[in-house]
């Protein structure tokens, strides 16, 4: 099964939330299962941000599950929906993103046009924020979710660079919050190409 096939599977075995079939329509039109999942930081190939939003799934649910057993007060409310949506969505900010271009690189001494990709964002809203703006427009989140997928980039995200502390806080009262990042994290360092 290839990741779009595994992607779709998941979506529609488990979000079932009224305007699901919208944003999956929506996704199917934008270039969500071609486009890269970064420029050059991990799975900048086609098809790449399928390929992670799959891989950021399956760690999540087996993170989840693993806290389940250990803390299940902690996250036993957390229901199989909110996992497939916070993995699967996180990174829809990036669809209609990525451009490609070519550059001249110097290969065995003469001089090549090879393909990258450069980012060409039509809505500069932000990361996280612009992925829980796009999927709040299908269908509603809850604020757990809300807060996992807004924070997914943990210290990577350019609001904590710049020193706001409301991620801490996230993570201490959204658990689902603190197991996306882990999960984004792995799946990145772990699971996924790197240039």
């Amino acid at each position: 099964m290839d990741n779009k096939q595994q992607f779709l599977k998941i979506y529609t075995q488990y979000i079932k939330r009224e305007g699901a079939d919208k944003l999956l329509d929506w996704l199917n039109k934008s270039d969500f299962f071609e486009a890269p999942a970064s420029t050059k930081f991990h799975n900048a190939k086609p098809e790449g941000l399928c390929e992670h939003s799959v891989n950021v799934y399956l760690r999540l649910r087996k993170l989840v599950d693993e806290e389940k057993k250990i803390h299940p007060n902690l996250v036993g409310n957390i229901t199989d929906e909110s996992v497939a949506i916070v993995a699967l969505l996180h990174d829809v900010c990036k669809a209609n993103m990525y451009v490609l271009d070519y550059r001249n690189v110097k290969v065995d001494g003469n001089w090549e046009k090879v393909p990258y990709y450069t980012i060409d964002d039509q809505l500069p809203y932000g990361h996280g924020e612009k992925s829980v703006y796009i999927v709040n427009g299908f269908l509603r989140l809850t604020r757990e979710e809300a807060m996992a997928i807004n924070w997914h980039m943990g210290g990577f995200d350019k609001r904590v660079v710049g020193g706001d502390f409301g991620i801490s806080k996230a993570f201490e009262k959204y658990p689902l919050a603190c197991l996306a990042n882990i999960a984004d994290m792995m799946a990145t360092y772990l699971d996924e190409d790197r240039d």
